[in-house]
């Protein structure tokens, strides 16, 4: 990309929650199931079925929004999504629009040896739509299979600001983001099963004016070097075309791993296009402060902290650090190896290495 020109990127990650039963019914959540098999009137969108609020998928969510240093709303509301698709049986979908569950809250990330705070502007609850399928059938060439086991599970939508300035930025933003998910136990984050997926709002404006440029969307890209290289190419790209002197036009595009590319897929709508309407059948959602406290006592010690700890308490490198935590489970037994070995950094060093 031209020197003379600065991207502005921000995230929306949908993260599925590690409940056993779906969001506002008792169907299960579990992963390869017999297509359209864990479905019932409530996920099926029936007419006379009511959905219930699931209290662990609640609390899930508030605990990724303490992790992420987000401040609880005392009170937060569901609306309908209105827009029509094939897996959507609905017709809409349960989400929160102008009061989410949480917000304010912010992810701190390291490039190149800088630290950087990027603000989450927002997390709220969810449900999830079903899965068309298009390719793998016999006559995929003439049609596109549905299978709705996916609708209704539990989701948060992590939304950052718009405060990335480059696709390692963006990168480490995801990495730190699954891994903090990951350590308080709010999602496996298993992105082969579709438990994160991100989408990426990108634009680009001459280096060092204040107003954005008009931003396009990445949508349901499933891995994070993919992301990378989509972001790459779209900010390439968008810059090329105001340098030819054209406009960039405001749409939804897809990434196309095989060509390395972004494609044009929809022009992108607005949240008027969706009409969001409070939700009729779902109560207003009132976390208490003693439920709040509750959750708050459950919370484990985050990376980024245990981080800081080991190379405080055990005399570790930051980069030793780092790599013991990785995963909880890793952190964990590095502890126990370096507590009976009495060798902090001789157990580093094992687990790091030859463990591994």
């Amino acid at each position: 990309m031209s020197v003379a020109y600065e991207p502005v990127i921000g995230l929306e990650v949908h993260v599925q929650l590690q409940t056993a039963t779906k969001i506002f019914c008792r169907c299960p959540t579990s992963f390869g199931a017999v297509p359209n098999t864990n479905v019932c009137p409530v996920c099926l969108g029936l007419p006379g079925a009511l959905p219930v609020l699931s209290k662990p998928a609640v609390e899930l969510a508030i605990k990724a929004a303490l992790a992420l240093n987000c401040r609880v709303r005392p009170m937060s509301r569901f609306a309908r999504k209105n827009y029509f698709y094939p897996d959507l049986p609905k017709g809409y979908q349960i989400s929160q629009y102008d009061e989410p569950l949480a917000e304010h809250g912010w992810v701190e990330i390291a490039t190149d040896g800088q630290r950087k705070r990027i603000g989450v502007t927002r997390v709220h609850l969810e449900d999830d739509a079903g899965k068309s399928i298009h390719d793998g059938f016999k006559d995929s060439d003439r049609y596109s299979y549905v299978d709705l086991n996916r609708c209704g599970t539990p989701l948060i939508e992590i939304v950052s600001e718009p405060d990335l300035r480059s696709s390692e930025e963006a990168y480490a933003y995801l990495t730190e983001l699954k891994q903090t998910l990951q350590f308080v136990e709010v999602s496996t984050c298993d992105m082969e099963k579709g438990h994160l997926r991100c989408d990426a709002n990108v634009s680009v404006r001459p280096r060092g004016a204040e107003k954005f440029g008009t931003k396009t969307e990445i949508k349901n890209v499933n891995s994070f070097r993919f992301i990378r290289l989509a972001l790459d190419y779209e900010i390439a790209r968008q810059a090329a075309i105001l340098e030819g002197g054209g406009v960039i036009e405001q749409e939804t595009r897809l990434f196309n791993p095989d060509s390395g590319e972004t494609a044009g897929m929809r022009t992108k709508e607005h949240a008027h296009d969706y009409r969001y309407f409070p939700e009729p059948d779902l109560v207003p959602l009132r976390v208490s402060e003693k439920w709040l406290n509750e959750v708050q006592a459950t919370m484990p010690e985050l990376p980024a902290q245990k981080r800081a700890r080991f190379v405080e308490s055990y005399g570790l490198r930051e980069y030793d650090a780092q790599i013991l935590t990785l995963t909880r489970a890793m952190a964990d037994y590095y502890e126990t190896a370096a507590r009976i070995s009495g060798d902090p950094r001789g157990a580093a060093n094992w687990v790091a290495g030859e463990l591994a």
